[in-house]
């Protein structure tokens, strides 16, 4: 499939932080970021899906926010709320 450049601007820490996950993963930002989207479209799609990736703590809070999400529970916060820096 055709891939096409999408720009985001998120917080610099929470980019060096997804940048140092992708790599100890040994995957991309990219991959990663596509692997949700992916994921988010078949399940709204009513098809099932695969974990591609292995960490256990990605795909907790993957399904975490998936939850809070859904119910309308999201409070948005920066990387220093969450990892106290």
């Amino acid at each position: 499939m055709h891939k096409t450049r999408l720009n985001i601007s998120i917080d610099q820490d929470i980019a060096d932080f997804a940048k140092d996950f992708a790599s100890e993963n040994r995957t991309t930002v990219s991959d990663i970021i596509t692997q949700y989207f992916l994921t988010v479209k078949r399940r709204k799609d009513g098809e099932t899906t695969e974990r591609i990736l292995a960490d256990p703590a990605f795909a907790e809070a993957f399904e975490e926010v998936q939850e809070k999400l859904r119910a309308g529970k999201a409070r948005w916060q920066s990387y220093d709320e969450v990892f106290g820096r």
